[in-house]
């Protein structure tokens, strides 16, 4: 067997496992051996491309790649061994923004290496696809990063002029992506990748609130494709493939979240462009107006003697780290005879299936969760709707306030439940940075304090009731 061959069947070996952790990520309980499959894969191809003559025959060249992995290797393990839950997804927004950058660099130098003359057009244009797409992906996810650290404000940026400047840089990267192919010269690779840096800025920042997940999804699918395109410039099949299928599932993945919103993604990702908009509460909500407060015992009592019991987690969930104890207060609930279920906003957190994520770590039964059009069927029959940390996936005014940056969002109608709490730390406004009606209702009581501690105080008071 050619060395050729063999390289192309233990590419193929890599491929597969790559397919296998897609297909095992699709179900929560097959996502931990699909992760096994994934890195596997990468681990073959990883040792057998260091066993090719073009890359240890090369001393200088290879010791920059051990460099270049070593640090890699010191930041990464340690980050994704400490990173707590609530800080996931912007982990997975910058860690996916490196891997654009990456790709945007590969095709860069690629670039350079290439003959002066009797360069073919489609190798540059797909050099010019990689720089493009990948810069885009690392300066959209790192803003996507500050928006979900609280950096910067989550909510939509908008500024008079900004359409007229979104055209002039979307003009000026056509015109010097044209100008490139005529005239191959490094300088203008590189004012295509300075631009194209720019308009990765200025394209995530109109986005914020609950559509943060979205573009999430999206970025992940545009450094997939930046991967394919970089794949192409240096021959490499692996990567090719490799980048196809994470572009493939994140716009599939994409599509997916839009539909569950039932918003088109143009409307998502544009529908703040050229627009002012103005957010209410502020910091702590709306001081002129009363609420009504419960302690954990009244609350015990309503979940005790209730026939139906909706859990609605939120990022507040995940910020107290508190899933182990909302799946006790399940089981306390169930062991009287309560009918509890899961209600599971497809965006809620801060990145897809971050709620899924957070229940599974704590056991809780995937029969039991109930996506958003499941749990809206049965919140009209629920007795107590216990909202835990979650604002934004309830808000009616994605219902009934055109403007509101959410206006237009599938959300969780807890506000059908015959009673519903809210779990919250202040009356401070959700991630979109709007008031929630439903805070001031009549059939609304507010527990303040840590998500964890007082479901703590539930669970001791239910068992006691």
């Amino acid at each position: 067997m050619s060395r050729a061959t063999a390289t192309d069947l233990v590419y193929l070996i890599a491929i597969v496992g790559f397919i296998l952790a897609l297909k095992g990520l699709s179900s929560p309980k097959r996502a931990r051996l699909g992760n096994m499959a994934g890195a596997t894969g990468m681990i073959i191809a990883v040792a057998w491309t260091f066993s090719l003559p073009e890359v240890h025959s090369n001393h200088r060249n290879l010791l920059l790649i051990i460099v270049g992995m070593v640090i890699g290797i010191a930041i990464a393990v340690p980050a994704a061994r400490l990173v707590k839950m609530t800080a996931m997804p912007q982990m997975v927004a910058i860690f996916n923004g490196v891997g654009g950058g990456a790709a945007a660099l590969v095709a860069l130098v690629s670039f350079i290496a290439l003959p002066s003359k009797d360069i073919a057009i489609y190798k540059i244009v797909e050099i010019i696809l990689g720089v493009l797409i990948g810069s885009v992906s690392f300066s959209g996810s790192a803003i996507a990063f500050a928006k979900l650290q609280e950096l910067m404000t989550g909510r939509p940026i908008t500024y008079p002029g900004q359409q007229a400047i979104n055209g002039l840089v979307g003009l000026a990267i056509l015109g010097l992506v044209i100008a490139t192919i005529a005239s191959p010269h490094t300088s203008l690779l590189l004012l295509v990748m300075a631009l194209s840096l720019v308009l990765g800025v200025i394209f995530v920042l109109p986005i914020g609130g609950a559509d943060v997940p979205v573009l999430i999804s999206l970025l992940n699918a545009f450094t997939g494709l930046a991967v394919a395109a970089s794949g192409f410039a240096i021959d490499s099949t692996l990567l090719i493939v490799a980048g196809t299928l994470v572009g493939a599932s994140g716009t599939l993945l994409t599509r997916m979240m839009s539909q569950a919103m039932g918003r088109s993604l143009p409307n998502i990702l544009f529908s703040a462009f050229g627009s002012v908009i103005t957010a209410t509460g502020g910091e702590a909500g709306d001081t002129s107006r009363s609420v009504r407060s419960g302690t954990p015992e009244d609350i015990a009592v309503l979940l005790a003697y209730a026939r139906k019991v909706a859990i609605v987690p939120g990022y507040g969930l995940a910020v107290a780290q508190a899933q182990h104890t909302a799946r006790e207060l399940a089981d306390a609930l169930m062991a009287r005879g309560v009918e509890v279920y899961y209600a599971i906003h497809p965006v809620a957190g801060r990145m897809p299936g971050h709620m899924n994520v957070l229940l599974a770590e704590a056991n809780v039964p995937y029969d039991e969760l109930e996506e958003m059009d499941e749990a809206n069927t049965q919140m009209s029959t629920t007795d107590v709707a216990l909202v835990v940390g979650a604002n934004d996936t309830v808000n009616p005014a994605a219902k009934n306030t055109p403007g509101s940056p959410i206006y237009g969002m599938p959300i969780i109608n807890v506000d059908e439940a015959q009673n519903i709490v809210f779990m919250k730390r202040s009356m401070r406004p959700g991630f979109a940075g709007i008031d929630n009606e439903l805070l001031y209702g009549s059939k609304t009581t507010m527990l303040f304090g840590d998500a964890k501690d007082s479901l703590t105080k539930l669970v001791a008071a239910v068992k006691a009731a």
